[in-house]
């Protein structure tokens, strides 16, 4: 399984009625159904995803995150997860409204885009950045939000959104006292878990 994905395994109890928005190839709910017996449903887009979802017996439906969850009722999902998707959304303000009206908790990660870099690429080209972890030009990244831990956080409190958990890890998903000291600056990957 992904390492992102190992880092919020623990983060999900047992049995639990989980929901991920643009769960992808199904991965992180084909483990949860494995190891921790949770009730799972994915919402992709892509038909090949969705394919590959069936095959690994996930429940998925094809949805278009952006166009809204006003389909599902409030607190239907114990948590509802969203991995590295966060930043592609339309209104990523109004996905984080959104999880927390259909769950109880959320947990989201996203690329911090203050990551020191990031900023050093920027400064000395005078481009945006592209690399391993952000390897798309500024004409074809799905990336349409540019933010960074402090505005993420700036968002939860400006929302009355609780951070239960946070973690800062490295591009190879690493956790470092270096990433927790000074987490805008040293932190390629934002970790949280929020709830209301």
């Amino acid at each position: 399984m992904r390492a992102d994905l190992e880092i919020i395994k623990p983060w999900f109890t047992p049995g639990s009625r989980v929901l991920d928005l643009g769960c992808g190839d199904g991965e992180l709910l084909d483990d949860l159904q494995q190891s921790l017996g949770i009730n799972g449903l994915g919402l992709e887009i892509d038909a090949d995803n969705i394919t590959a979802c069936i095959a690994r017996g996930v429940n998925v439906i094809e949805k278009n995150i952006d166009e809204g969850l006003a389909s599902i009722k409030d607190n239907t999902f114990d948590t509802v997860v969203m991995t590295q998707a966060l930043q592609v959304m339309h209104r990523p303000d109004k996905t984080v409204e959104e999880m927390l009206r259909i769950g109880k908790e959320g947990i989201v990660t996203f690329p911090n885009f203050a990551h020191w870099r990031a900023r050093f690429y920027l400064a000395l080209r005078g481009q945006m950045p592209v690399s391993k972890f952000l390897s798309y030009e500024w004409y074809d990244t799905p990336n349409i939000h540019f933010f960074t831990f402090k505005d993420f956080e700036r968002l939860c409190i400006d929302r009355n959104i609780r951070i239960i958990e946070r973690t800062v890890v490295d591009h190879a998903h690493r956790e470092r006292w270096s990433n927790t000291l000074w987490p805008n600056m040293l932190g390629e990957i934002a970790i949280y878990r929020i709830t209301r």
